[in-house]
């Protein structure tokens, strides 16, 4: 067996047994949902930085640019960063004063059970792209380091099974040690790779800079016509928005120790994470200028832009640069596939199946446990289906966010904001919200066919929908009842 295949395992193993060691301190729901509320400003950081930096931010955001320049990655990083920014400074402090357990429990609290239920439900759905991408991420970095050895699929199934373990004992626990020394491995790893890349480049960094201005790159705005704007803004309010009401980023905040801790830890997590993606561009930008050929054979039709960065690992650099860039990108995507595993499930135990099934905390745990394996299978299938039809995998994490934007995020901004919201205008936000949506997107669907374009994003209709259903609902509600 190679150094490498020996390295995976042992790190596999290890990751496992830390995983388990963590899973000692959880006793109750709390524990295993929030960590206790406990984490201190260090681990914060760190849980918040590493559940974004996934497959997208390695593999997916760096391929995007390669083909698209700036303006391809508005929704991620800058979208997503953004995301974390908005949660502390704006909803951070509010949420954590209200002692809740998952972000369905605020719209219990806020609306009721029904608004409850119903985002609850679309909070699940939207993460299965994104638990998804980073299952086939796993599969596709598995497959290449074993080279071919173990296929795909089953490299899929490995790397579920890994994550699944530590985090059905372990809970939110599990996932923040984790989280911290994994961070450790990828900005250890990926910054020496960065290094050793621009050692072998005449010039430096800025032979990758001048490039990339040369070849228009840096173009980040949009062209100034309706069409291409309306499509950049829906593309950054995807993840800038319709991540907000999402459990992970939750749970970040309200696994904090104090207050001052969520909103800090939220925003210096969403600040450094914006920054630190531009490495693996970097990296990937670097190794197309070292071996052309191997970029313009996955930049061609047929190729896979995913594949630049780990051939190039593979094929160009000695074996304890592959160890370390591979444990980053394994670091990198198991804890964004531990964070957004737990937190589906906890939504789903915690605000749909509790009441139904009448559980005391205890059930409740064991529930959450349960749920992670059930979510696990199902996310299995789904990952599966997306690589045969060919998404990649920075479109199965900006797809995800489409029904929480769209359902979610206004019942849940002007919940916080607006103190005549009321439930009947969380239901109509929620029912226009959603319909109008998945309507538009069937109708963008269609026109595509026929080589035509809708020139307002079904997104921005359905979020456009939604105030407008939160708006009306409420006022008309208190106008037939005046108090």
């Amino acid at each position: 067996m190679s150094v490498l295949g020996v390295f995976i395992i042992c790190y596999v193993v290890i990751s496992v047994a830390i995983g388990l060691y963590a899973a000692r301190r959880v006793n109750n729901s709390t524990d295993y949902i929030l960590a206790g509320r406990s984490l201190p400003i260090y681990i914060t950081v760190a849980t918040v930085f590493a559940t974004w930096f996934g497959s997208e931010a390695v593999l997916g955001i760096p391929a995007t640019f390669m083909e698209e320049g700036m303006a391809g990655i508005v929704a991620d990083p800058f979208g997503a960063g953004l995301c974390l920014v908005f949660v502390g400074l704006f909803f951070a402090r509010r949420l954590y004063r209200m002692k809740l357990l998952t972000i369905g429990d605020f719209y219990r609290q806020r609306f009721s059970r029904q608004v409850e239920v119903l985002v609850s439900i679309a909070v699940c759905i939207s993460y299965l792209g994104w638990v998804a991408a980073q299952i086939v991420a796993l599969g596709l970095t598995i497959n290449l380091i074993t080279h071919g050895a173990i296929s795909f699929e089953w490299g899929m199934v490995l790397g579920l099974a890994v994550v699944m373990i530590y985090t059905i004992y372990g809970g939110m626990w599990s996932v923040a040690i984790m989280d911290f020394i994994q961070m450790m491995m990828i900005l250890t790893g990926l910054l020496l790779v960065a290094y050793l890349v621009a050692n072998r480049l005449d010039g430096g960094v800025m032979t990758v800079v001048n490039h990339a201005v040369a070849q228009d790159k840096f173009n980040f705005w949009p062209d100034w016509n309706t069409a291409s704007v309306l499509a950049f803004v829906g593309a950054f309010v995807t993840l800038a928005l319709g991540s907000i009401p999402q459990q992970d980023v939750f749970q970040r905040v309200m696994s904090a120790d104090n207050e001052n801790i969520a909103v800090k830890g939220t925003v210096l997590g969403g600040v450094f994470y914006m920054l630190f993606c531009f490495v693996p561009i970097f990296i990937v930008y670097g190794a197309s200028l070292l071996d052309p050929q191997l970029a313009a054979i996955h930049l061609s039709a047929g190729g896979d832009s995913q594949r630049i960065l780990p051939e190039f690992i593979l094929a160009e650099v000695p074996v304890w640069v592959q160890v370390m860039f591979f444990g980053a990108l394994l670091s990198a995507i198991m804890s964004t596939a531990s964070g957004t595993l737990l937190a589906p499930s906890a939504i789903l135990a915690k605000n749909i199946l509790r009441s139904w099934l009448n559980l005391n905390d205890q059930q409740l745990l064991v529930t959450s446990r349960i749920c992670v394996f059930g979510f696990g299978l199902l996310v299995l299938l789904y990952a599966y289906l997306s690589a045969s039809v060919g998404l990649s995998i920075f479109e199965m994490v900006e797809n995800a966010y489409l029904v929480t934007l769209c359902g979610a995020f206004v019942p849940l901004a002007f919940g916080v904001y607006w103190k005549k919201a009321n439930n009947t205008g969380a239901l109509l936000s929620i029912a226009l919200g959603v319909i109008s949506w998945a309507a538009f997107e069937v109708l963008s669907l269609q026109m595509a066919a026929k080589d035509q374009e809708l020139m307002v994003p079904p997104q921005l209709i359905g979020l456009g929908m939604a105030v407008i259903g939160m708006l009306v609902g409420s006022y008309v509600t208190q106008f037939k009842n005046p108090r």
